[in-house]
């Protein structure tokens, strides 16, 4: 049992009870037991906000870990390091690692050392297909007891029509959605960047982006057909967003997500060769990049994810079409979404949304809220703090960021799991 906590002079700021008001909040006993800081017993412990925002901790719907298998890019230790310095207090794992995910043991242990932890809450995806190699099915009753919140085959799409359909049609059995890598395989595989003036003049192996609109596509009409729910991964493109828009409209149960990259940068990021922005997707035009931010803001993109994915420096330092793919994402996820209302186009209250209450709501978890009887699951944020990525120096074993040298606002002062502090230090004041 840890002492009670009182969080005094904050700005409450809740999206998924729409609350934005100055309060104190009282921890007790690892759950929020008030919000104006009554009842707080004698010895509690008192730390005062300085009127900054206290929000849910972040949900982080994606990312890779390496353990198992590639633990020199990520452990899942240096994972939840990052993932604390980021606000994160509660992951879903993707089920690509090696072994994958394929087994309700391998899931039960991806649990267990995220409870190991003591910081975050690791929730496993499990593979949709043996290996996460497209062909044979996983138990999915199996894996739904032993705590798959979804299933996927993470970054590889599946594939064939045939398999994605039973996919759908046995997940809506157990109440889980289908997450989709939405790239046409066929068409995108070697891919280094999107078609267009831009690979042309680099001289690097392409992809249309229509190859993302051709998979949302054919699996809005499998989700349709089957009546399941399926989920768009990582989403950048306009005409993507624009068949999910109507599916919504015609009542289907079609989701999606994008991740930082996808609004805040475009291909000209990938300009002198520069691996650490060689994504998969790959990064867009300007137009597509317009066209996430707006979908953000209208609600055709239902949340924002990480989409971590970790790599080492022999990783990327290759020539840039042998170059792995992956950015790290953990750290970054809330500044760079705090970027957007910084920049005008989201309000405070709908950014914190798409990281907090959104994708609890997807995947119908506890966490997401400052509730009494909610899990104290919280981050204190200063919004204007400005400060600059830099590899090399980052929470975590990944270095691979993308916004390697972007100037940022927006810094986590401190990370509570079930009221105990995992960011921040030990100091009185944040």
């Amino acid at each position: 049992m840890t002492r009670p906590l009182v969080l005094t002079n904050a700005r409450l700021v809740c999206p998924a009870t729409g609350r934005d008001a100055p309060g104190s909040l009282l921890v007790q006993d690892g759950r929020i037991a008030s919000l104006d800081g009554t009842g707080a017993p004698e010895g509690a412990e008192t730390l005062d906000c300085d009127g900054y925002i206290l929000a849910p901790g972040l949900i982080d719907l994606r990312a890779s870990l390496g353990e198992p298998g590639h633990e020199h890019r990520e452990t899942i230790e240096s994972a939840a390091e990052a993932a604390a310095a980021g606000g994160i207090t509660t992951l879903c794992a993707l089920p690509d690692t090696d072994p994958a995910l394929d087994d309700p043991a391998l899931l039960r242990f991806i649990a267990g050392r995220g409870a190991e932890t003591g910081s975050l809450t690791i929730l496993p995806y499990g593979a949709a297909t043996r290996g996460c190699e497209g062909k044979e099915m996983t138990e999915f009753g199996l894996l739904a007891e032993a705590g798959a919140v979804a299933f996927t085959d993470g970054r590889h799409a599946i594939a064939e029509a045939r398999t994605m359909r039973l996919a759908l049609s046995y997940a809506r059995a157990f109440g889980r959605p289908i997450v989709q890598h939405p790239q046409e395989p066929s068409l995108s595989r070697g891919a280094a960047a999107t078609e267009g003036e831009m690979a042309t003049r680099m001289g690097l192996p392409a992809a249309p982006a229509a190859a993302e609109a051709m998979m949302v596509a054919r699996d809005i009409a499998l989700a349709r057909l089957t009546r399941g729910h399926v989920h768009f991964a990582h989403v950048s493109t306009a005409a993507a967003l624009d068949l999910i828009r109507q599916a919504k409209a015609d009542g289907l149960r079609v989701t999606c997500d994008t991740a930082p990259p996808y609004f805040d940068l475009n291909e000209t990021a990938i300009g002198d060769f520069r691996t650490y922005a060689k994504l998969s997707p790959p990064l867009r035009r300007e137009e597509d990049r317009r066209a996430v931010v707006a979908a953000l803001a209208d609600g055709a993109i239902d949340l924002i994810a990480s989409d971590h994915q970790p790599r080492d420096a022999d990783d990327k330092r290759l020539p840039f079409a042998q170059a792995e793919a992956g950015g790290a994402g953990l750290a970054t996820l809330l500044a760079v979404t705090l970027a957007r209302v910084h920049a005008g186009d989201l309000t405070l209250m709908r950014a914190l949304e798409l990281v907090t209450a959104a994708p609890a709501r997807l995947l119908g978890l506890e966490a997401g809220r400052l509730a009494p009887g909610a899990p104290a699951d919280i981050v204190l944020i200063a919004p204007d703090r400005a400060w600059k990525v830099e590899a090399g120096r980052l929470p975590g074993k990944a270095q691979n960021s993308p916004f390697d040298g972007r100037a940022l606002e927006g810094r986590v002062l401190g990370t509570w799991k079930a009221g105990v502090r995992a960011f921040g230090g030990t100091e009185r004041r944040p």
